[in-house]
């Protein structure tokens, strides 16, 4: 009978294992590939690695079909200290998966190498009953839910395009929004620009927009920012936000954007509207154009209406 020490070293040599850093570079690629913690639940809910599907050791061989059916895709596994999931790995390899990786030292090593985890907080009665047709989606689940709580998404802009999209991202419940608009509500908003009432006319806008988010849904934390967007204070901001979403009305503030979210590696939802046409478009840093790369130069002044 094979020594646990034999088992290990078997299984080594039958797999491959990176670091820490590597499996951080991974994430940040855009390259697929599938993160399985094979701990316990217990251990899993005391924080894991975003976006690790939790398949304990136990079940491995039965769910794996769950996870991808694929054999050529590349699968990184990991535990605790990366002795179980080494086992797991081989036996995934022996399984007929070719790509199959261990996480060297696994959760533990990852957290001393002062990388980011995720720990869920318990959802509240309201909350399950709040966003019950969300659990109900197979891409967004109990799981997506927890991470929309856990996001923080600035808007720049609470006119025309920021007040639809800040009041459903605050109905499906994003943690964190950051308003950003330097103007006070104006009669002329109010026919589209829905954070607003006629009882906040003169008001700042992202004063009657806070009210609103928080009226609408106790579960976002709302950042205001009454100030026009500048060069000298857009790294700041940008910085604490995970997504970023455009709608101002000026060629110098969407330059200013790209260009931020270029340099910060952050993903900027542009959009833009003139009467009754419109335009959306994701720009995603390393998967794709920017916005400079397909309008190198700003339109001259007073040919496009804002």
């Amino acid at each position: 009978m094979k020594t646990l020490r034999e088992l290990l070293a078997e299984a080594r040599r039958a797999i491959r294992e990176e670091g820490p850093e590597e499996l951080n570079a991974r994430l940040a690629s855009s390259e697929p590939f599938i993160l399985i913690d094979v701990r316990d639940p217990d251990e899993y809910r005391d924080g894991y690695i975003e976006p690790a599907i939790n398949i304990s050791r136990g079940f491995l061989e039965f769910r794996i079909g769950t996870a991808t059916t694929d054999p050529n895709l590349p699968i990184v596994l990991y535990c605790q200290t990366g002795l179980r999931s080494a086992l797991a790995a081989k036996v995934l390899k022996d399984l007929g998966f070719t790509n199959v990786i261990n996480l060297a030292g696994g959760y533990q090593r990852w957290v001393q190498s002062g990388l980011p985890t995720v720990k869920d907080s318990p959802l509240s009665t309201d909350q399950i009953q709040r966003y019950s047709r969300h659990f109900l989606l197979g891409q967004v689940g109990e799981k997506g839910q927890r991470k929309l709580l856990r996001s923080k998404v600035l808007l720049i802009g609470a006119g025309g395009l920021g007040s639809p999209a800040t009041y459903y991202l605050a109905a499906a419940g994003v943690g964190t929004l950051g308003i950003m608009d330097g103007d006070r509500v104006d009669i002329t908003n109010l026919q589209r620009q829905i954070l607003h009432k006629t009882a906040d006319i003169g008001r700042p806008k992202v004063e009657s927009a806070t009210e609103t988010i928080r009226a609408l849904n106790p579960d976002v934390t709302v950042v205001p920012y009454p100030v026009r967007l500048t060069v000298d204070n857009i790294e700041e901001i940008l910085k604490d936000y995970d997504l970023i979403i455009d709608g101002s009305d000026n060629f110098e503030t969407r330059y200013l954007v790209n260009d931020a979210c270029y340099l910060q590696g952050k993903t900027n939802v542009h959009g833009s509207i003139f009467q009754f046409e419109g335009m959306a478009t994701v720009f995603a840093p390393d998967r794709g154009p920017c916005y400079r790369c397909l309008y190198p130069t700003p339109p001259p002044a007073g040919l496009v209406p804002s």
